[in-house]
């Protein structure tokens, strides 16, 4: 069952990032036909051809490697190494307008605009997954002697601004926590906190991993981790929590009375409360009910007692059904964010930090892996597709 699943996502993933691809090339395509420009080649995917035919005096052909698409222009000569290598001589086309390069050449960028804003309206109709972590600025977790915890902050914090920027979110780009501490170029992070209704401002140092020279540069952070409920991932088999009838998918809201923001400090309660009995408040669909664990010491060496469990990295997901423009201005401004900080020379974030064709392709994997692939990669193309309309923008 493991291999029939791995092929089938494959074939989901080659076949929606080839969309994306030759809905470009169509608009390239199109344009072409319209403004009179001579067109040797349409093709679908790279290599040796499995299938061809000429129709109009275009040669349509399937390749066999399923790679995107081309379309092979002899006439938009600075277009030649991006749309296809072509065999016509160039002698003996006649010369075509500065109009009808341009418009060829936007053509490709608002086919891919317009399937982003496609794919917005389904995602606004089936609703985009989202976890906690991606909805709230609190800190759920400050590392052991990481840059946070020397500077003060707590798990609790909500965090208001980021080196001079209000933040709306943890993760993501724009005006995220973790994006505002990426951007920053000084030697400190001024933050400013809400704790339990005062104002606090901090500046931690923040620190970055050496790395090995073939590896990319690791970007500066300063060890926090965003707020969200723990929930169980796994149970393990005659465990502790398998013995208190916890299951997988359960959410722990709270331990001894005290609230749960992050799994790690669950962890760190039962390091400290060895052989003690603890209580776990669980919610289980609308079901909430205490639940008494006892931690045991597992054999084979081990000396961290633990409850026998599994957390969910991701934890709990909910639908959110942003208007479809909202999303397309959104990935606008991620596309725009990711360039400033390109073109920065006090930046961290370099050129080997971004995605090629092979790292979307596993980004698509792993979303289509997900309970919500689809609804996941759907959501992933409107990003895309606008990436693709503005960089083939660019000169």
């Amino acid at each position: 069952m493991q291999v029939v699943k791995f092929i089938l996502i494959c074939v989901e993933v080659i076949m929606l990032f080839n969309l994306l691809i030759i809905v470009h090339e169509l608009g390239h395509y199109l344009a072409a036909r319209w403004r009179g420009l001579v067109i040797e080649r349409f093709g679908i995917w790279f290599g040796k051809p499995i299938w061809k035919k000429k129709i109009n005096g275009v040669d349509f052909c399937l390749g066999c490697i399923p790679a995107g698409g081309y379309v092979a222009l002899p006439q938009m000569a600075p277009m030649e190494a991006i749309e296809g290598k072509n065999d016509a001589s160039r002698e003996n086309l006649p010369p075509i307008s500065v109009l009808d390069k341009i418009i060829v050449a936007f053509a490709g960028p608002l086919f891919s605009f317009s399937l982003a804003l496609v794919f917005a309206i389904i995602v606004w109709g089936i609703g985009r997954p989202v976890s906690e972590k991606e909805t709230t600025t609190v800190i759920g977790y400050v590392h052991k002697d990481s840059p946070a915890e020397k500077a003060g902050l707590h798990p609790g914090d909500k965090i208001l601004e980021v080196d001079g920027h209000k933040v709306t979110k943890f993760n993501g780009i724009g005006d995220t926590v973790t994006w505002r501490i990426l951007r920053s170029e000084g030697e400190t992070i001024p933050i400013k906190t809400d704790r339990n209704g005062k104002t606090m401002e901090f500046a931690p140092v923040p620190i970055k991993e050496k790395t090995k020279v073939w590896e990319r540069k690791a970007l500066r952070h300063i060890g926090i981790e965003p707020a969200f409920t723990p929930m169980i991932g796994e149970v393990v088999p005659d465990s502790p929590a398998a013995r208190a009838g916890l299951k997988p998918s359960d959410l722990i809201l709270a331990v001894n009375g005290e609230r749960s923001i992050h799994y790690a400090l669950v962890s760190e309660f039962l390091q400290k409360h060895t052989n003690e009995a603890i209580v776990l408040r669980r919610q289980r669909g609308s079901d909430v009910a205490d639940v008494a664990v006892k931690p045991e010491v597992p054999a084979a060496g081990e000396t961290q007692p633990r409850i026998g469990v599994v957390w969910d990295d991701v934890g709990k997901m909910s639908l959110v059904y942003p208007a479809p423009f909202e999303q397309v201005r959104a990935s606008v401004d991620s596309m725009i964010s990711t360039l400033g900080a390109l073109f920065s020379s006090k930046s961290d974030i370099k050129p080997q930090h971004l995605s090629g064709p092979l790292g979307i392709l596993r980004i698509y994997y792993i979303l289509f892996e997900s309970d919500q692939g689809w609804r996941m990669a759907i959501w992933f193309s409107v990003l895309l597709n606008v990436n693709l309309a503005l960089i083939n923008l660019l000169p």
